[in-house]
């Protein structure tokens, strides 16, 4: 089928509805609303800008091709314009690269993966070798996010290597993501001894890290301080909750989550890899509680970190164990495809796929202050996304047998019953992320070896 008539189809569509569902199911207008032969990669991602009139994205040649791409971009909504939002210069085939780019809340900012300029064969793009980068539309300016040191003795308040997939929290004064550090890096290098390891890291603005040395162009000045608030060791302890990975992480509510005393926390969940105590690697779901003063050193060590060391959580950064499956019949976290563990807007419920009793992976939510997890979708295939929340109810969407679902919880935690809002697709939607008021749903779907974008919109 060609991208026109395609298009046509989708515009709008009305689903064909069984008797059994009719009553829970709404009609949604689906409209693909990029049809460039390039990829427009959103990277599940916050990409509805707070207008909700335009959407950005990526241009990178393939999935992992975030080091070969030059160009962020968006797309108005309603009259399908596009624009060049940022674009590197001296682009080449090993970087710097540019890609995974979200809207700040509020605000016309945007921040992206910008790997480290000038790229080369000797220095190129790489997990460990690249910053966050943010452009204020409103002046139409550019800055570095974070600082980055990796001359001795390090700097508190910079890292050491790459910040990757950085996500606004619900006020836009805090930036959350993975991390991977290129002291470690050499230092694995070097000894052939586990050392590289991803965790998770935090910046805050309105402070900014002491000032770095040039470094050879290995070093840059961010205006944000950043720590890393997750500890990661190379080889857990069986039987602890120590962890070897920390990833796949998102803020914990707008606003942070309600402990069981009535304060509020603002936290990141995550997923992280331990040992059980008969050896098997397991993913579990995390939190960690993200304090307010990120300068006051921990009990773990330097926020600097050392040549042997990665940097160390700040005091008050307390990572909590969520989930608990050991001995479920399929024990963990969902893990043979890559996903999220998310948070409704209000803070209280976590989402994560997980297995069944039939092994069919599914959306199950657990109360983030920890309990007993639920499963909340009964599809006879797998789920086959993050689940991504409403921001302004509890209401949250997935992709299941090729095809966007939507389903709300109450207050009590209970779901009500799941309903298709697209068609069933001949390829995976992907990526789906809200509008700001609640809406419209974006996703990703390949058409004739692109990636594009479509808008279901409620109606």
């Amino acid at each position: 089928m060609t991208l026109n008539k395609l298009n046509n189809w989708l515009l709008p569509v009305l689903l064909i509805m069984s008797t059994s569902t009719l009553f829970s199911q709404e009609i949604w207008k689906v409209k693909q609303l990029t049809n460039q032969a390039k990829n427009h990669a959103m990277d599940n991602n916050q990409n509805f800008s707070p207008d909700d009139a335009w959407i950005v994205y990526d241009t990178r040649p393939n999935e992992g091709g975030i080091g070969e791409n030059a160009i962020i971009e968006k797309i108005n909504v309603a009259s399908g314009n596009t624009k060049v939002v940022y674009k590197t210069k001296n682009a080449n085939e090993y970087g710097p690269g540019v890609g995974a780019v979200s809207y700040h809340p509020t605000e016309n900012e945007l921040v992206f993966i910008h790997g480290l300029p000038p790229a080369s064969k000797d220095k190129p793009y790489a997990m460990h070798r690249r910053v966050g980068r943010i452009v204020n539309e409103s002046n139409n300016s550019s800055y570095w996010m974070d600082s980055r040191d990796i001359i001795a003795p390090y700097t508190a308040g910079a890292l050491r290597g790459g910040t990757h997939r950085h996500q606004w929290s619900g006020d836009g004064d805090w930036l959350g993501y993975t991390y991977n550090d290129a002291i470690m890096v050499e230092l694995e290098e070097k000894t052939g001894e586990t050392y590289n390891l991803r965790t998770v890291g935090v910046s805050k603005r309105n402070k900014k890290s002491p000032e770095i040395t040039s470094g050879q162009g290995e070093n840059f000045q961010g205006e944000w301080y950043s720590v890393l608030v997750v500890k990661v060791v190379a080889n857990p302890k069986p039987g602890s909750d120590e962890i070897s990975k920390a990833y796949s992480d998102w803020w914990v509510g707008n606003n942070g989550y309600q402990k069981p005393d009535g304060s509020w926390q603002r936290a990141r969940a995550f997923l992280g890899d331990l040992v059980t105590k008969d050896g098997k690697k397991l993913t579990e779901v995390f939190i960690v509680d993200v304090p307010e003063d990120l300068d006051v050193e921990g009990p773990e060590g330097p926020l600097a970190g050392t040549s042997t060391a990665m940097p160390m959580p700040p005091a008050g950064a307390i990572t909590r164990r969520v989930t608990f499956t050991e001995e479920e019949k399929y024990p963990g976290v969902t893990t043979e495809f890559r996903h999220w563990v998310s948070s409704s807007m209000d803070g209280a419920l976590l989402s994560y796929l997980a297995k069944d009793e039939n092994g069919i992976d599914q959306v199950f939510l657990i109360s983030v202050n920890g309990g007993q997890p639920k499963q909340v979708s009964f599809h006879s295939t797998p789920v086959q996304s993050t689940v991504r929340w409403n921001p302004k109810t509890r209401e949250f969407a997935y992709v299941c047998d090729n095809q966007v679902y939507v389903n709300t919880v109450d207050k009590k935690g209970n779901a009500g019953e799941a309903f298709a809002i697209s068609p069933k697709f001949e390829t995976k939607p992907y990526a789906i992320n809200y509008s700001n008021t609640g809406k419209k749903i974006a996703f990703n779907k390949d058409v004739e070896g692109y990636a594009q974008i479509f808008v279901a919109e409620r109606p």
